[in-house]
């Protein structure tokens, strides 16, 4: 077939394919072209899901009747300055009208701030109706009839109206979260009206909003977060490591307030949570990155979702550690949800279940690692201390199994309150020699002692293994290991941190490196998956997590082992001297495996159980 020119009508249908790709990508186009136009008000309206209609009214600075075939016309755009690397829109291609005009029914009616009389256009696939006089109020309103009706095999993709009526929220609600001053309503026959008031552009505002889209939980259950570095600024909030999800769809991202969905923040939140968390939970995350417009391509997707760092392994950095610190700041707090939890569990006819499960039920030995020789031995479960608590080295002495549980007689150690007042209060007794229930001011604490200590046991492992360099064992042979070219050099360039960790390599000719030494801790580890696994790590996101995650989850299992067990007895100031290290110890919220370490019920609740209010 000879080369020919498309018509402008297929060009256009082409990019559609690419830019409308369901309902809910025209509603994210059109709200994006109100919120760049300055609009202070968005209403939605969809009807079939968005398949039958879809009207969005704004009142933002509307077009005139001069600038309406403009709006409809390919790579035509009012958002996009000379310089293309200087984006500072949501929106830019000029495609999108264009795109949906080309395969549905579309009309524009318009009226500009300064103009005394509205006019209105219209595109039904394809073909355009001229412009004519019509009565509009100040901003924009553009209406979407039968799309996809000029491609039907476009059609049989679409899912149910409540699946597309469901994205269309979502979509809606993301934006929202980023643009706290702007009110959004959603409405429509298929849905139920959806309505996100105003709030100021403050702290309160934001967070106001946040709590609109995602819950007054939510926000009770969020920690702020602010750092910046290297002239990139990351603000938001993140919730509590026993406040999760079982899918990531609560977290949200934006750059430069634009919506975005980046596997590099995905990675990088689950990396932040990575002692806290079990594997199949999911932190609840609102991020805004701002930085310099020229330090990220956002033309790398026809649907501008994706974005692309110049460094991205700055933006990681800052991402993990600044939730890292947000997280260690906040201290120990339980959950909102672990109350309303255990409420449902006292009242009659109820139950609750766990989504965590403890491997510590049955821990198995780490091959290849010598307990007795490690840099902190674990707790010796035979001694007994004479005056109990915690040695100075942070472990606990417990008393031996004959010893007497713990009952209400413990408040003889607090006979002034003082310990009330701290967060976990004073321990009052300890209920089926597992569970230290302790006393404050205005609440019950109950606190799993097994997870509890792990917890302390390994947040002091991790620090003796960033305090010192990883014991290494050296091979009898070196291993060589193939790699492309550009892995070889990438690990080369890690050398020196690798060796901090016990990992010793060197070139060995441009597509292979000798590793000569592997950490301790590890055992009989197959060095040439390790060392693939680090390259691609280190090709993703320039960083060598593989290793320092294997590493801690040595150190976890280690702190099972050591950890004070399920079972045993403990005296009133031993429990009082767990209590206290759990409010001195970053994370201890959660135990290794990310179930609760405590649950807190307020004094207000009970009243509730016996109907006092």
């Amino acid at each position: 077939m000879p080369i020919r020119q498309l018509s402008e009508t297929m060009i256009n249908q082409i990019a559609a394919g690419e830019v409308i790709e369901r309902p809910a990508s025209v509603v994210k186009e059109l709200v994006e072209n109100a919120l760049d136009a300055g609009a202070g008000r968005i209403e939605i309206v969809t009807g079939g899901g968005g398949l039958n209609l879809i009207r969005v009214t704004d009142d933002g600075s509307g077009m005139s009747e001069r600038e309406l075939p403009l709006a409809i016309g390919r790579h035509c755009t009012s958002k996009l300055a000379d310089d293309i690397h200087d984006i500072r829109s949501l929106g830019f291609r000029g495609e999108a009208l264009p795109s949906i005009g080309s395969v549905a029914r579309l009309s524009i009616r318009s009226r500009a701030r300064d103009s005394e009389s509205g006019a209105e256009i219209g595109v039904e696939g394809g073909r355009i109706t001229p412009v004519r006089p019509a009565p509009a109020n100040r901003g924009t309103t553009v209406e979407v009839r039968d799309l996809f009706f000029a491609t039907p095999a476009r059609l049989k993709f679409m899912k149910t109206e409540r699946a597309e009526s469901t994205a269309t929220s979502d979509i809606v609600r993301r934006i929202a979260i980023a643009f706290p001053t702007v009110r959004f309503t959603l409405a429509g026959a298929d849905r139920s009206t959806l309505d996100l008031p105003a709030a100021g552009d403050t702290h309160e505002g934001r967070l106001e909003r946040i709590a609109q889209v995602m819950g007054r939980e939510f926000a009770d259950n969020a920690i702020p977060v602010d750092a910046m570095r290297e002239g990139v600024r990351l603000e938001g909030y993140v919730s509590i490591p026993s406040y999760t999800r079982a899918n990531a769809l609560q977290q949200y991202a934006y750059v430069n307030g634009r919506p975005i969905r980046d596997k590099l923040f995905a990675g990088a939140v689950r990396g932040a949570y990575a002692d806290v968390l079990p594997r199949d939970r999911h932190a609840v995350t609102v991020l805004f990155l701002t930085l310099d417009p020229s330090t990220v391509d956002v033309n790398v997707h026809p649907a501008k979702a994706d974005v692309r760092f110049r460094d991205p392994g700055l933006v990681r950095g800052l991402i993990v550690g600044a939730i890292r610190q947000a997280l260690a700041n906040a201290g120990i707090r339980a959950a909102t949800t672990g109350a309303s939890g255990m409420m449902a569990a006292f009242r009659p006819g109820t139950g609750s279940s766990s989504h965590f499960t403890d491997t510590a039920a049955s821990p198995r030995p780490t091959a290849g690692f010598d307990l007795e020789s490690s840099p902190h031995r674990p707790l010796d479960m035979r001694s007994s201390g004479a005056g109990g608590g915690f040695t100075e080295s942070g472990q606990t002495s417990f008393a031996s199994a004959e010893a007497t549980s713990a009952d209400m007689r413990a408040s003889q150690a607090d006979t002034d309150g003082a310990l009330q007042s701290l967060t976990l209060g004073a321990a009052r007794a300890q209920v089926h020699e597992n569970y230290i229930v302790a006393q404050t001011q205005d609440s019950l604490i109950i606190v799993d002692q097994h997870a509890a200590h792990e917890r302390l046991v390994y947040e002091e492992l991790k620090t003796a293994l960033h305090a010192r360099a990883v014991p290494s064992q050296m091979l009898l042979l070196p291993e060589i290991v193939d790699l492309p070219q550009d892995d070889a050099e990438r690990l080369a360039t890690h050398a020196e941190t690798l060796a901090r960790f016990g990992l010793r390599l060197e070139r060995f000719g441009p597509g292979a490196v000798a590793v000569r030494e592997t950490p301790s801790m590890l055992g009989e580890v197959d060095v040439q998956q390790l060392v693939r696994d680090l390259a691609d790590e280190i090709a993703d996101h320039d960083t060598t997590e593989t290793l320092t995650g294997r590493l801690h989850h040595i150190a976890a299992t280690m702190a099972c082992h050591g950890s004070v067990r399920s079972g045993r007895r403990l005296k009133p100031e031993e429990m009082n001297a767990l209590l206290r290290q759990m409010e001195a110890t970053p994370g201890s919220g959660t135990c290794n495996h990310g179930r609760p370490t405590y649950i807190e019920l307020r004094l207000a609740d009970i009243e509730r159980l016996f109907g006092r209010r």
